[in-house]
């Protein structure tokens, strides 16, 4: 069996979590180039724990240019098997409300010009998008929150933006007519990539701001974000740690086939498939290239 190392990619205030132990950094190079920052490990209880910061310390990079290959591979590197998403978010429901959590369970992608998958020519592969998150991993964050008094929705569907800037006053009174319950920057290609690379894979994400539709509420400004973020950054870290002190040590099976995504994904003929890419694509694909 695989040993279960969970993963943690969001903010820098989410390494703080109750029970931390053997907190230390690990620099990893990938053939993608440079990640983010630096991986943190870890460890609460019996449970392995890798954090990364995805706009790194100081929140450095924007949305468009995060190296979301490089931070994915580094994070497959690393060993991680689960991989819990944080990330703020806008919300298009008045029930949604700013400082609600949402487990969301679905995306639409409306980014452009992000490298959306380690394959390509010399050696093509089509992994199944049709359910992006793992059940398994949504049921261990439900329950956390649930035990930790944290107010949350469970399932919803997250619009990924290209940004950096927010929505105009039309997008929203658009993504709101379609049906997306909360919009956000950093899901796409993130989830796409951690498929790719059979990592399990949920978002928890926390509603900040109404975006712009809403007729008695601001336009959504970095002030009123941040001070959401401050006042509930404690609930996703309890819920995290939560999460990690009852971390099964080998991992689970995926009901939605994220541990054996690339069984039957790839498509190029042995022969033809590229050596520089097949490279690259040791550590993603390492089990079914050999």
């Amino acid at each position: 069996m695989t040993k279960a190392i969970l993963g943690i990619i969001g903010g820098s205030g989410i390494y703080d979590l109750p029970g931390l132990e053997d907190k230390r950094e690990e620099p990893i190079a990938t053939p993608w180039g440079e990640p983010s920052d630096a991986l943190m490990r870890g460890r609460i209880g019996e449970t392995d724990i890798v954090f990364l910061s995805r706009h790194g310390r100081g929140h450095r990079i924007p949305p468009d240019a995060i190296n979301y290959r490089a931070n994915i591979d580094a994070l497959k590197r690393a060993g991680v098997t689960d991989l819990i998403s944080l990330s703020a978010c806008g919300s298009f429901k008045p029930d949604l409300s700013p400082g609600h959590f949402v487990l969301v369970d679905q995306f639409v992608d409306r980014t452009w010009g992000r490298a959306s998958s380690f394959f390509g020519t010399g050696c093509v592969a089509h992994v199944s998008m049709a359910h992006p998150v793992s059940p398994h991993l949504m049921d261990r964050l439900a329950y956390a929150a649930e035990v930790e008094g944290v107010r949350f929705t469970r399932g919803g569907i997250y619009v990924c933006m290209q940004g950096p800037q927010f929505s105009s006053y039309a997008e929203s009174i658009l993504y709101k007519a379609q049906g997306f319950d909360v919009i956000g920057m950093t899901a796409m290609p993130e989830a796409k990539l951690a498929r790719e690379a059979e990592m399990s894979y949920a978002m928890l994400a926390m509603v900040t701001d109404y975006d712009c539709w809403h007729p008695e509420h601001d336009a959504v400004d970095v002030a009123s974000v941040i001070q959401v973020m401050q006042d509930n950054i404690g609930k996703a870290r309890r819920i995290v740690a939560r999460v990690a002190q009852e971390f099964p040590r080998e991992r689970e099976a995926c009901r939605v086939g994220a541990d054996r995504a690339l069984d039957f994904a790839i498509m190029t003929a042995p022969s033809a498939r590229d050596p520089a890419l097949l490279a690259k694509l040791d550590a993603v694909a390492g089990r079914i290239l050999g």
